[in-house]
C-alpha cells in the first residue's frame, strides 16, 4: 500500500500549483542546504589534500625511527647501540647525526644556520641528494664539503662547486674564563658548497655536512653522535621495531617513530580541521532554520487542506508525517545535490588546478576526495536536518477545530 503521508509530501514539494511564495521559500531552503553541504565537502576535501601535501613535504625530513639520548645530547654506548641496530633484520639502513646551530660568513655576509652533520649512509635514510637542483651532494672525501639550503645560499651569495671560494663556519666554544681574542670564543673551519637543495619550513637555513666537520667544531670524539636515524625495510612495522629496540637498547635511549616526531605538527593540523568542521557544522545548523521556516509556512498555507484530511479520517500522526517527510525530502535533496556539486568542483580542481594557493604562486590548492568525507558531511547535514524537520513538523489538533 502506498504511504499516503509520503505521497502527499512529494506532491507538496513537486506540484506546480500552489502559492508562489511557499514554493519559493521551500526551494530556497533546499538551495541553502545544497550550498552549505557543497561548501563543507569542498573545505574538508581541501584539508584532506593539505594532509597529503604536508606528508609529502615532511616525508624525508624524519626517518622511520629516531634514536636519541634521554639524558644530555650525546648518545651513550654508541658502539653497542650500532651493533644492536646492525643485527636487527627489520632495519635497512641507519645513519649517525649531529645537529647544532652555527654561524656562517662569506665575505661581508653572515647568517645563523642549522648545521646537520651526517655520515655517508644518510642518503639511504633521507634521499636528500635526489632534491639537489644545482651542484652535487658532498663526496665525503673531504670534511669541509657541504650541501646548503637554497635561500641561505642566496643570502650569503656563496659560489657553488668552486673550491677556491671558501666560506667560514663558526661554532661557539663551551667553557668559561677570560676572553682575549676571537679564537677563545669560536672554533672555525673553512667550507665550500658543493651543491644546493630546496628548503621548506623545516629545512630553512640548513647545511648538510660530513659528520667529521661537526665533531671537529664541537671537539667531540670520532664516534660521537646526537641521534641515529633509521630506515626500515617496512615502515608499517615501525611500532614493532621500536618495541624491540626499547627492549634491547635499554632505558638510556629515547626512540620515536616518524609519527611521534611530528606529533605536535599533526596535532595542529587536526585541531585546525576540527575547528573548520565545527564552523561549517554551525553553518549547516543555521541553514536548517530556512528548513524550519519552510515547514511552518507550508503548515500555514495548507491549513485548509489539513482540515479536510482530518475530516476524511487522517490521524494527527499521519498529518505530522506529511510535513516531516516534506522536510526530509528538502534535506536529502540538499545533501545529494550538494555532494554532487562539491565532488564536481573538487575533481575540476584536481584535474585543472584552476584555484591557486596564493597570488604569487603556481601551486594549486591540494584536494583529495575521500569516502569518509561523504559520510561526515552527509551525517552532519542529515542529523541537523532530520532533527529540525521532526521538531517543526509537530502540529496541534486545536488548529484544525472549526469555531
Amino acid at each position: 500500500m502506498k504511504n499516503t503521508a509520503f505521497y502527499i509530501a512529494t506532491r507538496y514539494l513537486l506540484a506546480k500549483k500552489g502559492s508562489t511564495a511557499v514554493t519559493f521559500i521551500t526551494w530556497l531552503a533546499a538551495l541553502a542546504m545544497l550550498v552549505a553541504v557543497a561548501a563543507m565537502f569542498i573545505i574538508i576535501s581541501v584539508f584532506s589534500g593539505l594532509e597529503d601535501l604536508n606528508q609529502d613535504l615532511i616525508a624525508n625530513l624524519h626517518a622511520d625511527l629516531t634514536v636519541k639520548s634521554k639524558e644530555g645530547k650525546q648518545l651513550p654506548d654508541i658502539d653497542k647501540a650500532t651493533k644492536i641496530l646492525s643485527a636487527n633484520e627489520e632495519i635497512a639502513h641507519f645513519s649517525k647525526v649531529i645537529e647544532e646551530k652555527a654561524y656562517i660568513s662569506f665575505r661581508e655576509n653572515g647568517d645563523i644556520a642549522n648545521l646537520r652533520g651526517v655520515d655517508s649512509a644518510y642518503i639511504f635514510v633521507n634521499p636528500i641528494h635526489k632534491n639537489i637542483f644545482y651542484g652535487t651532494y658532498p663526496s665525503f672525501k673531504f670534511s669541509n664539503e657541504v650541501l646548503m639550503e637554497n635561500k641561505l645560499n642566496n643570502r650569503l651569495t656563496i659560489p657553488v662547486g668552486e673550491g677556491a671560494d671558501y666560506a667560514t663556519i663558526l661554532m661557539p666554544k663551551p667553557g668559561k674564563g677570560m676572553i682575549s681574542k676571537e679564537d677563545d670564543i669560536f672554533t672555525k673551519r673553512d667550507i665550500y658548497v658543493s651543491g644546493v637543495f630546496p628548503g621548506n619550513d623545516q629545512l630553512d637555513n640548513t647545511i648538510i655536512s660530513p659528520l667529521e666537520l661537526v665533531q671537529e667544531l664541537l671537539n667531540l670524539p670520532k664516534n660521537a653522535a646526537y641521534e641515529i636515524v633509521i630506515k626500515l625495510r617496512n615502515a608499517d612495522h615501525a611500532d614493532e621495531v621500536k618495541a624491540d629496540l626499547v627492549k634491547n637498547l635499554g632505558s638510556k635511549y629515547d626512540i620515536k617513530t616518524k609519527k611521534e616526531e611530528n606529533a605536535a605538527f599533526w596535532k595542529m593540523i587536526n585541531t585546525e580541521k576540527l575547528f573548520i568542521y565545527l564552523i561549517f557544522a554551525l553553518v549547516i545548523f543555521i541553514t536548517t532554520f530556512n528548513l524550519a521556516g519552510a515547514i511552518i509556512i507550508l503548515q500555514l498555507d495548507k491549513k485548509e487542506q489539513a482540515k479536510s484530511l482530518i475530516s476524511l479520517g487522517m490521524n494527527l500522526k499521519s498529518l505530522r508525517n506529511i510535513y516531516f517527510y516534506t522536510g526530509i525530502l528538502i534535506v536529502f535533496f540538499g545533501i545529494i545535490c550538494g555532494l554532487i556539486l562539491g565532488t564536481v568542483i573538487c575533481y575540476l580542481q584536481i584535474n585543472t588546478g584552476f584555484i591557486k594557493a596564493g597570488s604569487n604562486t603556481d601551486l594549486p590548492f591540494p584536494v583529495r576526495v575521500n569516502f569518509i568525507n561523504y559520510i561526515i558531511v552527509a551525517a552532519t547535514a542529515g542529523i541537523f536536518g532530520v532533527t529540525v524537520a521532526r521538531l517543526f513538523s509537530k502540529v496541534n489538533k486545536r488548529h484544525f477545530k472549526t469555531n
